[in-house]
């Protein structure tokens, strides 16, 4: 099988080809003479990346315009480089002599006497004789062959020259080395820079042992050893390289580790390198051809899942080279790149599904987070305390029976199917939105919504899989048909809509859920939570989904997907997205990282910014794999830049549990590699920021009690902390206590912010006295 060749004005690709005797993928009996990968490292006296104002992709870019001004330089043209002419068949002729003749008789009536002939006319004329079939197939064949030798010879000399002078002209910061897998060695191709400390430059060397290396060695951060390579040659010294991008530092470790047999040191428990040569031989060149094929979509902008293809088209990596060469030298078979690319796309949802699990603990991490943050309101012991209306108390994804607020069930139901009345249902909901749009105005107008949206109606086909999900096939039992969402800025204003819903359309309102909202109730799957409120508008019921504003800042809108995909998946059941990449053998865990190198591409770990949440996601999604395949030292160098983002993130912060989360990752990267005094001091110091938030929470529930010392009655309180005797009445009676301060804490915010309020209480009550 042969790799995909990249477009010549991009890169030369070098010879790639794995152990003598091997079968390709593709079913052919190619031999193969070895695996060589070429790629460009950083020279120490130079900084890399460049300084700000030099251009990172400077060197990249003079290197592509070198390549593709030597690639279009074709002055010699020798004879075995000059196209056939086209063949010209020789016609055979023949000459044809016609001769016209008189004869004349000398007697009578019955000519018995001699006659005699004479020639009257003679001509000749040149008739073309037909082209011989086979001569014709042969000459045609010649000529084909002919132009496809020259065509061959044509390449493998474009190829020859660019392979002389493609390093010919690298640029200053830039070194070149060339792994050979058969023989083993690392060789510099390039020469030194102007700079190069040449007393310690590495030329040559047989590698024994090979891993990943932190940078430590030359001074670099902590995002730079994300790149290192640590190299030990026949007598034992180290030499470590730096490369100048990230997916040339996994593809080339991982290469080295084949060609040394090593077995990874991580939870992976497939078989790899136990494999015979055949077997090894195989794997090691189905990894190479998907390193190459993805650098190559990469390199060309034509990544399927980008959705402006040639939007992120990039020279970088212009000396990372990877392809294979056969002995017979054949093209590249269509086939086998259909072969690869249906590997790829194979890998490729593998990895969608893994970072979407990662991203769902993610989330509901934050929630839970936020959740946690919102409990330290004033008003929050008083909304607790609070009891819904027709409100279950149940986790809404499991089915109910007792369900209390239902659609009518009308007698014409009776006769109709189940498809036809969730049609009359829709009906229903589209007479009923105008009603609900005015009062969702009337809401926002008067209490300053963060956002608003209404509707649309919920289409026949959804409304009949939520009630096979939910409620066991009962359609009457879905009661959002019409439905409308407000997101408040926080507790006190949910509060206020509250009671703004009770003065307003009280008699409208049919259920008030709150349970979810609530500390001694769970969660929806994924940490999700929010208010929901019933009313009947037109003989139809309607929902108000109302959320508050640090809950709804997680995921947004996408937040109902995110919890449908965790009860799909039962994420509740698990805390650690690692776990998916359970039983996963080494080459597809060395598969997934090229994948997770392709995600990254376009935000190196060292570009990285506290806002950039996809790549942020992407990075933690591939320390998993690093953890797995015995790579801790590239997983702590990015689980060290991730923490720095995110304390610097003014949402996140030092103290949340995001941050506190990556930080034990860290503590099982360090241990992997027997860093134990570091781990221990991180998991102290994470101990202690835990310490700290508890204490916050006391100090806040603290200043509720002061409330009841300054506002309420001494002695009263003086009876409630004495009291040993009457521990259960005691908490009930603390408990109390809490909400009737948090109420009174409830009742000067709305003094100061809801004033209005009064004024709809006075028109509600002097309404219902009228009437």
């Amino acid at each position: 099988m042969t790799t995909m060749a990249p477009n010549a004005s991009t890169t030369e690709m070098a010879p790639l080809t794995t152990n003598e005797n091997s079968k390709s993928t593709n079913g052919s009996s190619n031999k193969w003479t070895g695996t060589i990968l070429e790629a460009a490292f950083v020279d120490n006296a130079y900084n890399w990346p460049p300084r700000e104002g030099e251009g990172s992709n400077a060197v990249e870019l003079e290197a592509s315009t070198l390549l593709m001004t030597k690639a279009g330089d074709s002055n010699v043209n020798p004879q075995d480089l000059t196209y056939p002419e086209l063949p010209k068949i020789k016609t055979k002729k023949r000459v044809v002599t016609e001769t016209e003749t008189v004869t004349m008789s000398r007697c009578g009536f019955l000519k018995c006497c001699k006659s005699d002939e004479h020639v009257v006319n003679t001509h000749s004329k040149t008739q073309q004789m037909p082209v011989d079939p086979e001569e014709k197939k042969r000459l045609k064949e010649e000529y084909l062959n002919k132009r496809s030798q020259v065509r061959k010879n044509r390449k493998e000399k474009r190829q020859q020259r660019i392979q002389e002078e493609k390093y010919a002209h690298v640029p200053d910061g830039v070194l070149i080395y060339r792994l050979d897998t058969q023989q083993k060695t690392v060789t510099l191709i390039s020469a030194p820079n102007s700079n190069t400390d040449l007393a310690h430059l590495m030329t040559d060397i047989t590698v024994v042992d090979a891993s990943p290396s932190s940078g430590s060695g030359n001074d670099l951060d902590t995002a730079m050893g994300r790149r290192g390579i640590m190299l030990t040659d026949e007598n034992g010294e180290k030499h470590e390289l730096i490369t100048c991008e990230q997916r040339t530092a996994t593809s080339w470790i991982e290469a080295l580790n084949m060609m040394l047999g090593k077995r990874n040191t991580g939870n992976a428990l497939g078989r790899l390198f136990g494999n015979s040569n055949t077997e090894q031989t195989e794997i090691e060149e189905q990894y190479l051809n998907l390193a190459a094929y993805s650098n190559n979509l990469i390199r060309t902008g034509a990544i399927p899942s980008h959705k402006n293809k040639g939007a992120k088209k990039t020279t970088g990596g212009i000396y990372y080279c990877v392809s294979k060469k056969q002995q017979d030298g054949d093209p590249i078979d269509e086939e086998a790149l259909e072969s690869i690319a249906k590997r790829r796309a194979v890998i490729k949802d593998s990895w969608d599904f893994y970072r979407m699990i990662c991203s769902l603990l993610r989330d509901r991490r934050k929630y839970d987070e936020a959740f946690r943050r919102m409990q330290m309101d004033p008003v929050y012991p008083y909304l607790n305390s609070m009891t819904g209306l027709n409100d279950p108390g149940d986790d809404a994804h499991v089915y109910n029976e007792n369900e209390d607020v239902v659609q009518r069930d009308l007698r014409e139901y009776v006769d109709m199917s189940r498809t036809q009345v969730c049609k009359d249902l829709v009906r229903k909901a589209e007479k009923a939105l105008p009603s609900l749009v005015e009062i969702c105005k009337a809401l926002a107008g008067s209490l300053g919504m963060e956002e608003v949206g209404v509707g649309p109606v919920k289409e026949v086909s959804a409304a009949i899989r939520k009630a096979e999900k939910k409620y066991e096939g009962d359609v009457l039992k879905v009661k959002d048909y019409c439905r409308a969402l407000l997101v408040v800025k926080d507790f006190p204003t949910l509060l206020a809509l509250l009671e703004l819903a009770r003065d307003s359309f009280g008699p409208l309102i049919r259920r008030v859920k709150l349970s979810t909202l609530k500390s001694d109730h769970t969660s929806l799957p994924g940490g999700y939570r929010d208010c929901k409120i019933n009313l009947e508008l037109k003989d139809h019921i309607c929902e108000i989904q109302v959320h508050v504003w640090p809950l709804w800042a997680v995921c947004g809108v996408d937040g109902f997907r995110h919890y449908r995909h965790c009860l799909e998946y039962s994420t509740d059941s698990f805390n650690n997205p690692f776990d998916a990449l359970a039983n996963l053998d080494s080459r597809t865990l060395a598969e997934l990282i090229v994948m997770a190198e392709e995600a990254v591409a376009g935000m190196p770990l060292d570009g990285l910014d506290w806002y950039h949440e996809k790549y942020i996601l992407d990075y933690f999604a591939e320390v998993g794999l690093f953890l797995d395949h015995g790579l801790p030292v590239w997983a702590e160098s990015t689980l060290r830049q991730l923490i720095k983002l995110r304390c610097a993130s003014p949402d996140i912060g030092v103290d949340h549990e995001e941050t506190l989360y990556l930080q034990k990752y860290l503590v099982t990267a360090l241990k992997q590699q027997g860093k134990s005094q570091e781990a221990d001091h991180i998991e102290k110091r994470v101990a202690t920021i835990q310490k700290s938030r508890i204490r916050k929470e006391e100090e806040a529930t603290k200043s509720l009690w002061d409330a009841l010392f300054v506002e309420g009655d001494p002695k009263e309180a003086f009876d409630l902390i004495m009291d040993p005797n009457k521990k259960e009445r005691e908490e009930e009676t603390r408990l109390k206590k809490e909400v009737k301060a948090s109420k009174k804490a409830w009742r000067k915010i709305r003094e100061k912010r809801f004033k209005f309020l009064d004024a709809s209480s006075e028109m509600s009550v002097a309404s219902s006295k009228r009437h």
